[in-house]
């Protein structure tokens, strides 16, 4: 049975003495109307959210497994407040547990067929683990550095060998004459042919002791590879069987398949089972009308998950979801009288409004506070669908450079290079431009910033132009500057990081240093500044690998300091941003011959 918690169970304040002011939106657009529908994270679900951490608290099991963790502000229909609280996943090994939110329903008609499969998965996933620990794959690794060690003791003294061989050659033929000199280098020669041979020896022992294990350990990979790619189908084909019975319902009252409201190629493992939905979901079953919501994560870190911390709407999972959970939700006053204003600037604590000014989304219009005019959701001069998936020009880019082959802008922190995978996140660089330049038919990004990161981003205007400036980028020809502020001091003033990288596909966008799969990435950096207890800092890529300058600050083999405010790698200091900036690009210009630079001031 779900327990609803009174309000002041969990806090002894009242909703009218609450910054009620907004720090995050779960937003979508209803599928029906193309209308943006927004439900707060608010100050006051916030805290409400940390009485559910310090009751998480008072039990260690909790701390032993990290997951996402939510609350949801509600109004009764009798108008009291309570609140709703969920897990994502399982919690403890159970999906139902009692005092929290159920699953989504639809889950019970595939319990067989999960049972099946995870029993399926569990065994793949042990044998997985049994052939990662042969003990024959150490036994390799110990034997083929005792080899290399001979080979480089052995290269060594032929080395030196050879020298002294060949400064013997030279005073021979200085001393001696005719057969007598044929003879002395005919020993020489054989000198050399007996180091051959002697390679050749060390050579063939390390290939017999070595090739009966290796062939083990391919036999073992080419077995990891075949249990990985059917534990993939098998998931896979669970998660199809799932998402097409999982049903969520929203507040018009209609209900639809997980499978029916994303692409059926691209829906992520664990979709419908996050606290968003689960939360959204029950609200709208029971006639519950949600006010603002606050998840959290709780336990080890993961990825870019900090105990304690609270987050967003999951790209992949929830986000696409939102704007159908969200339709027919009649806007509590902190949503209409907000639409159209910033997160958290400039936004004054409302009342509540009457109910009957309630008005559903699903009529496509906003009520309004009174003595508010109400303002046009999009800019109307652009007249353009949401349904398009092409977003209106909301914001001016600067421009740094443009001539009729190519365009450069500043791009801001906080906005993509290229369009993202859902209609959510659709707003980026390349949007912006398509949508307000008449000759972007061939517009291209040459390369990418991250999300974060602020500064100089190019892009072409025809494919010849495009190839061109993809080949010096390629080629290492493109000088690029970033600037940065670290979160704290190094030791050195300046040096060359060469660490390679890779990024773990189970856990994007998150690189690491990989000494075995990852690739080569090379930056040189120099201390600009010392600025209190942060460094600021200039720093040269050599290689452009993703996230390749956050990963050499923060890894401790680089230098072991986070960029100030990157908290996927570990900053923990308050910060509004990434402090990551691209400030000067050079090139040559591919049909103009002369080499351009280009520069963006630091807005840090």
């Amino acid at each position: 049975m779900l327990e609803f918690h009174a309000l002041l169970d969990v806090t002894d304040c009242h909703w009218e003495s609450i910054d009620s002011r907004p720090n995050y939106w779960y937003e979508g657009r209803c599928p029906q109307s193309g209308e943006l529908l927004r439900l707060p994270r608010t100050r006051m679900s916030e805290d409400l959210a940390r009485g559910l951490m310090q009751y998480l608290a008072a039990d260690d099991s909790y701390d032993r497994e990290g997951k996402m963790y939510g609350i949801l502000l509600v109004e009764m229909p009798a108008g009291e407040q309570a609140i709703l609280k969920a897990f994502s996943g399982l919690l403890k090994g159970c999906s139902i547990v009692e005092g929290w939110v159920p699953p989504i329903p639809g889950r019970d008609r595939v319990a067989f067929d999960e049972a099946r499969t995870l029993t399926q998965l569990e065994a793949m996933k042990q044998e997985l683990i049994a052939l990662n620990q042969l003990p024959q794959r150490q036994e390799y690794e110990a034997l083929f550095r005792e080899f290399e060690v001979q080979m480089q003791v052995l290269s060594d003294r032929h080395r030196n060998c050879k020298q002294q061989r060949d400064e013997k050659r030279q005073l021979l033929c200085q001393t001696l004459t005719a057969e007598t000199l044929e003879i002395a280098l005919e020993q020489l020669n054989q000198e050399s042919r007996l180091e051959k041979i002697e390679r050749r020896q060390l050579k063939r022992q390390r290939d017999e002791t070595l090739q009966p294990l290796k062939q083990l350990i391919e036999a073992a990979d080419r077995r990891m590879r075949a249990l990985k790619q059917q534990r993939k189908e098998l998931s896979r084909e669970l998660q199809t069987q799932m998402h097409a019975a999982y049903t969520l319902m929203n507040f018009l009252g209609k209900a639809r398949s997980i499978s029916s409201l994303m692409p059926t190629n691209s829906i992520p493992t664990g979709t419908g089972d996050c606290c968003a939905p689960k939360l959204l979901h029950y609200a709208a079953v029971h006639n519950l009308k949600p006010l603002a919501m606050a998840e959290f994560w709780w336990g080890p870190p993961s990825g870019d998950k900090i105990q304690g911390e609270f987050y967003g709407a999951c790209g992949d999972r929830c986000q696409p979801l939102m704007g159908f959970l969200l339709s027919g939700l009649a806007q509590n006053p902190l949503v209409s009288n907000n639409i159209n204003e910033g997160l958290t600037g400039g936004l004054e604590a409302q009342p509540l409004l009457p109910t009957s000014n309630n008005i559903s989304c699903g009529t496509g219009i906003l009520p309004v506070a009174s003595g508010l005019e109400a303002q046009p959701l999009l800019p109307t001069s652009n007249n353009i669908s949401c349904e398009t998936g092409i977003l209106p020009v909301t914001q001016m880019l600067p421009i740094i450079y443009e001539d009729k082959w190519l365009i450069a802008v500043n791009k801001p922190s906080g906005l993509l290079s290229v369009p993202g995978r859902y209609l959510e996140n659709q707003d980026s660089v390349f949007s912006r431009l398509r949508n307000l330049l008449l000759d972007s038919l061939n517009l291209t990004v040459v390369h990418r910033l991250d999300w974060e990161t602020s500064g100089i981003l190019l892009l072409a205007r025809d494919k010849e132009t495009s190839s061109q400036l993809r080949q010096q980028f390629a080629q290492k020809q493109v000088h690029k500057v970033y600037e940065a502020v670290l979160s704290g001091t190094v030791k050195i003033d300046a040096g060359t990081i060469d660490l390679p990288l890779w990024g773990d596909p189970e856990n994007r966008p998150y690189q690491q240093v990989n000494w075995e799969c990852g690739k080569p990435s090379v930056t040189r950096f120099q201390v600009m500044t010392r600025e209190g207890n942060c460094d600021r800092v200039e720093f040269l890529p050599l290689t452009g690998r993703t996230h390749q300058l956050r990963v050499h600050a923060a890894d401790v083999r680089g230098l072991g300091i986070p960029i100030l405010g990157d908290r996927l790698y570990g900053c923990r200091a308050a910060a509004k941003r990434l402090h990551l900036h691209a400030r000067e690009l050079s090139f040559e210009h591919p049909q103009l011959g002369e080499r351009l630079y280009l520069q963006a001031e630091t807005p840090f």
